[in-house]
């Protein structure tokens, strides 16, 4: 399933412009603060976000305890941005800006984990639908070690210097508030990142451990919606009409053969009809039905090919089974999209050394990708704004209970907080550090 990564000897030199800062620089009681901050802060934060998760675009109590947090240690705290994401600032003099980012949004599933501390809260979200609600992906987990990496950066600002930014990014499930946050002024309106971070814990990744990846960190997701229309009639006189059940059917079958017969056989891609509704009764021929997918791809080119397939398909589908052309399907893509995630090398490769000298070898793991998840931090590190990014996973979930882990977006979903928020924030504290790098020995 993975495999350790040997890094002895590794020459930072040839992978980096970068000064180099030691791991030796790294205070040493830092573990141990961390520890602490936990039993005394951490924990019961967790359990509070945990209990009470709330909505993509209505993270609304979220926001306002988070932004509290980290307002109480010094840090100048923005609210409201794009719609409800927070922006801290620490400035510490001359430097470089880094950026460390947490998503905040849970998802409308009804937990089932058994957990004492399981949420029962019900949202209504911005689709005006009332929901269960669950940290069914690690979130709760994301903003308490953001919390904990803002105490103890603030608590270190003699072994730094630069610009600190820490953003609490909304609505990351439906792939839209990073984008959001772009076009509320995240890097005009507070200082430009010039390296930025993020975790996400891993369910199927064992605790203690770190996964980085030096190019590829995730799918590109794309959200497309297609109406299919029909001519209504009696289920008995199905000549009478067009069915578009049968239709929509042909058409979910159909987009199937994209990936196998339009893209080359050793690129990824996905194409998944994740809901299909229509029709009222039994009896009844209705006059449409509803399908949305999600599409998911690693290369633009690719990308491109899936989304003007999917037009093709449903269009020639419905021309095939009679549909006539005032009536063709509607097909939208919706503002739910991201490109794919990439972390820069030479930065990834830097950090994955410095926490090798830091944290030990044996807490690199390589572990392949269990599927195309996508991710809306890509819009923070796009090759156009020129922050160079990396996008790293830490272990959940102990060694001998990942055959069984439930997976993300599950109502079993659970991770071990404890190691995955300590590690979390010691891995993102040593990070900042290194990239501020104030204590230059190359």
């Amino acid at each position: 399933m993975y495999k350790r990564i040997a890094l002895t000897g590794l020459l930072l030199t040839s992978a980096l412009n970068y000064d180099l800062a030691s791991a030796h620089d790294i205070d040493p009681t830092l573990k141990a603060d961390i520890a602490a901050d936990y039993d005394k802060n951490l924990k019961s934060l967790f359990t509070h976000f945990h209990k009470n998760p709330e909505l993509s675009f209505r993270e609304t109590e979220t926001a306002k305890r988070l932004a509290a947090e980290i307002k109480a240690l010094g840090y100048d705290v923005t609210t409201g941005v794009g719609q409800t994401g927070i922006v801290a600032v620490l400035k510490n003099g001359a430097g470089p800006t880094v950026l460390v980012r947490a998503d905040m949004d849970g998802l409308p599933v009804q937990e089932a984990s058994g957990l004492p501390y399981a949420s029962t809260a019900k949202q209504v979200g911005i689709d005006d639908k009332e929901n269960f609600v669950m940290h069914a992906c690690g979130h709760d987990v994301h903003m308490t070690s953001l919390v904990g990496t803002a105490r103890q950066m603030a608590a270190r600002k003699d072994q730094w210097s630069g610009t600190l930014v820490l953003v609490g990014q909304p609505a990351e499930e439906i792939i839209s508030g990073a984008r959001a946050m772009m076009e509320d002024g995240l890097y005009t309106k507070f200082p430009k990142p010039d390296y930025a971070l993020a975790l996400h814990v891993s369910a199927q990744t064992p605790t203690g451990k770190i996964v980085v990846s030096e190019d590829l960190a995730y799918s590109s997701s794309d959200s497309v919606d297609i109406t299919v229309h029909g001519v209504g009639a009696h289920g008995a006189s199905p000549h009478k009409g067009i069915d578009p059940v049968l239709v929509a059917s042909q058409i979910v079958v159909s987009l199937q053969s994209i990936v196998s017969r339009s893209i080359a056989p050793l690129q990824p891609g996905v194409i998944t009809v994740g809901s299909i509704h229509g029709g009222t009764k039994h009896n009844i021929i209705g006059n449409r039905v509803d399908l949305q997918l999600t599409v998911r791809s690693d290369d633009p080119k690719v990308r491109a090919t899936l989304l003007d397939a999917i037009d093709r398909v449903a269009e020639g589908v419905a021309i095939s089974l009679g549909v006539p052309k005032d009536k063709l399907p509607t097909v939208k893509r919706l503002s739910q999209s991201t490109p794919p995630t990439k972390n820069d090398a030479k930065m990834a490769r830097y950090l994955k050394s410095i926490w090798a000298e830091s944290l030990g070898e044996d807490v690199l793991i390589e572990q392949p990708r269990q599927g195309m998840g996508a991710e809306d931090f890509a819009y923070f590190v796009a090759p156009e704004t020129g922050v160079k990014g990396v996008y790293f996973a830490v272990g959940g979930t102990p060694a001998d209970e990942l055959e069984t882990a439930p997976s993300h977006h599950s109502p079993f979903f659970k991770v071990e907080p404890e190691p995955s928020i300590k590690l979390g924030t010691e891995a993102m504290v040593i990070g900042a550090l290194a990239m501020f790098n104030k204590k230059k020995n190359g």
